[in-house]
């Protein structure tokens, strides 16, 4: 694997740690963990992979991710050194170490609706559209249409979410994280002239500043 450019892409001094790296494209999952960790304010530095280059599937990467996808959290400062391959693991992760930015820190009900609605999002509608995903990539269109309709209609209820700012409440989550990426994929194919409280939302979460540099980390070579 070739040597990639770090880019630290928060610079705040108190959190300031070069152990942690992410390696990602620019893929929903990707996308997920980085917004993740700038939300919580945790510095890392990004390694993006060329996923048509193969990157991912070179000894080096395969070493830390067998199943050779994206993303993969290295921190160099845990004993044994932390490996997480889940991007939803990685908000877990980013939960543990930063808390009260992705979810409330205590137990109760506030924390309890949060996790609610993010496993909504990537139970519901991220796993369903993955699997629609692949049965295109088998020639399967017909089948992989029936399931994006139901991520398409999964969206469309989370409307009814929607009683506050965000998708939990009044405070932005990890359940608006999970979200926003599998609405940003679907952007195209939602009717948002009937979904008033689902495009308000969509335009409040794509403004913020740690959205938008979770987005964008991965664009840098």
């Amino acid at each position: 694997m070739e040597d990639k450019t770090d880019i630290t892409v928060n610079k705040a001094p108190q959190l300031l740690n070069d152990q942690i790296e992410l390696y990602g494209a620019s893929t929903g999952n990707s996308l997920r963990a980085a917004i993740a960790l700038e939300e919580a304010g945790v510095a890392y530095t990004a390694r993006k992979l060329d996923l048509y280059a193969q990157e991912h599937r070179g000894p080096d990467y395969l070493a830390l991710n067998p199943a050779g996808k994206v993303p993969t959290l290295i921190d160099h400062g845990t004993t044994p050194t932390l490996v997480i391959n889940q991007s939803n693991a990685i908000i877990q992760y980013a939960d543990s170490i930063a808390p009260g930015k992705l979810a409330p820190a205590q137990p109760g009900p506030v924390r309890t609706r949060v996790i609610d609605r993010y496993f909504f999002f990537v139970t519901d509608v991220i796993a369903p559209s993955h699997a629609a995903f692949f049965l295109h990539q088998a020639g399967q269109d017909k089948a992989a249409a029936i399931i994006d309709l139901r991520v398409i209609e999964q969206l469309t209820y989370s409307e009814s979410f929607l009683t506050g700012e965000f998708m939990a409440g009044e405070q932005f989550s990890m359940a608006d994280i999970s979200a926003f990426t599998i609405a940003m994929a679907f952007r195209d194919r939602l009717d948002w002239k009937l979904l008033p409280q689902l495009s308000r939302w969509f335009d409040t979460v794509e403004a913020r500043p740690a959205v938008q540099r979770g987005l964008n980390v991965f664009k840098h070579s």
